[in-house]
């Protein structure tokens, strides 16, 4: 399974859809035996066919305590500005709490004192993704598979977007092909494994 260093909650929300998506990608291939003629759709997440049902994240509003919580997170950054886990620990609560422009400030400025760290290229990645700037999205991954060769949770996500954002089936089979090389057991938060979207997205060519 594929694994980051803030655990799977980051998949969560995109395991519905992901499931929806597969089981659009099989009625598909059914429906091109029968029929003659079968177009893959724009889609958003992992795996064809199937307009996203997810749209982008909007800023919602702070809870009381979660507002707390984050101006204590700010003032902590503030006040170690050279502390780059400070500035993950602000981006990790906007992520979690659907404040992507805050999530992506306090990332971009961890990432100009960690540059190594793919973690953060990959949480950036998807929060831009959650803006609708996919090809920001997946420069962020490509960066953290730069700077750390093989990592998995970029390479997933860069096949999700390339496919259901930006349509790109060939560079979506690249980015999970490579993931399947390094873990050929990687799945889904869910468990879904990813050579299954693998084989019905070849078959769909």
């Amino acid at each position: 399974m594929v694994k980051d260093s803030r655990n799977t909650k980051k998949l969560v929300k995109m395991e519905m859809v992901l499931l929806i998506s597969f089981i659009a990608l099989i009625a598909g291939f059914l429906g091109g035996i029968i029929f003659s003629a079968f177009k893959m759709d724009n889609s958003i997440l992992p795996t064809p066919v199937m307009v996203s049902s997810e749209a982008p994240a909007t800023q919602q509003a702070f809870t009381p305590e979660q507002a707390e919580e984050i101006t204590n997170l700010e003032n902590a950054a503030l006040e170690s500005p050279e502390n780059a886990n400070a500035w993950i620990a602000l981006g990790n609560a906007c992520f979690d709490y659907n404040q992507p422009g805050k999530a992506i400030q306090a990332y971009e400025t961890a990432l100009k004192l960690q540059p190594e760290n793919a973690d953060v290229w990959t949480d950036a990645g998807i929060m831009y993704r959650s803006i609708g700037d996919s090809e920001k999205a997946v420069a962020f991954f490509e960066k953290a598979q730069e700077v750390s060769p093989g990592h998995e949770m970029s390479l997933l996500n860069a096949g999700v977007v390339r496919l259901h954002d930006l349509n790109d089936q060939a560079g979506a089979l690249v980015a999970w092909e490579k993931l399947l090389q390094i873990n050929p057991a990687a799945t889904t938060a869910g468990g879904m494994p990813i050579r299954d979207f693998v084989k019905a997205l070849k078959n769909q060519q």
